[in-house]
């Protein structure tokens, strides 16, 4: 009798010892499990801080020559043109231009320019001279403020490239005309293109008014001029 108590009592021994040796195995292998799953969410934390690669596309650049104004100031030129001298109709003009660049924006431009008279229809029509051939000739000189706006570029094919802009103008002035020299105001615009860093081409607008009493009534004449020019920059 007290033999099987024995044995039961051994058996319950160890089967008490493997069941905790059981449960600590399970106990360790969820720790390391739970463990693992920490360990996996923080590298992931960790990788979304990290910022995304940023790729550097390999793309080869196009070499464009693009001109620019020299530092020196003082650009210097001839202009030819058209005159539309109210009255007179319109003949050809010829001038010099001479400007001074303050800035990049603003420049101050002094011109000269003459042109010669035609005929009015009164004296075609009568057969009468109002004005000698030494009258006829019209002479400016005047001195401009002058503004660059919309500075740009223009392109010939695709690998020219020449810097443009274009300006306003507005100044005073004298005119000699019909044996007078009248006070003038004139005003108008134009556009540069600049083909190499020291030349310039323009295309200009001007209208020169003032006040003449000639043909026996006072009022103010529009004498409209449109011309192109070529300066050098100094």
């Amino acid at each position: 009798m007290e033999t099987g108590i024995r044995v039961l009592f051994l058996t319950a021994v160890v089967a008490t010892l493997c069941g905790c040796a059981s449960l600590s195995s399970w106990i360790h292998h969820r720790q390391a499990a739970r463990q693992a799953k920490e360990d996996q969410q923080t590298a992931q934390a960790e990788g979304d801080d990290t910022p995304p690669r940023v790729i550097d596309p390999q793309v080869e650049r196009r070499k464009i020559t693009v001109p620019k104004i020299k530092s020196q100031n003082v650009e210097i030129g001839l202009q030819y043109g058209a005159l539309s001298i109210e009255n007179f109709g319109t003949n050809p003009v010829y001038g010099f231009t001479a400007a001074y660049h303050i800035t990049e924006d603003f420049f101050f431009q002094g011109e000269f320019g003459r042109s010669q008279a035609g005929q009015t229809s009164f004296e075609t029509l009568s057969n009468i001279q109002l004005l000698t051939p030494s009258e006829r000739y019209f002479t400016y000189y005047d001195l401009s403020l002058g503004y660059n706006f919309l500075p740009g570029e223009v392109f010939i094919g695709r690998k020219l490239a020449m810097s443009s802009a274009f300006y306003l103008l507005g100044g005073i002035g004298s005119t000699q005309f019909a044996g007078d020299t009248k006070f003038t105001l004139n005003f108008g615009g134009g556009y540069r293109v600049l083909p190499t860093d020291w030349i310039a081409l323009h295309i200009g607008v001007q209208d020169r008014v003032f006040q003449s009493d000639l043909l026996g009534v006072d009022k103010l004449t529009n004498n409209i001029e449109a011309n192109i020019g070529a300066t050098v920059f100094f």
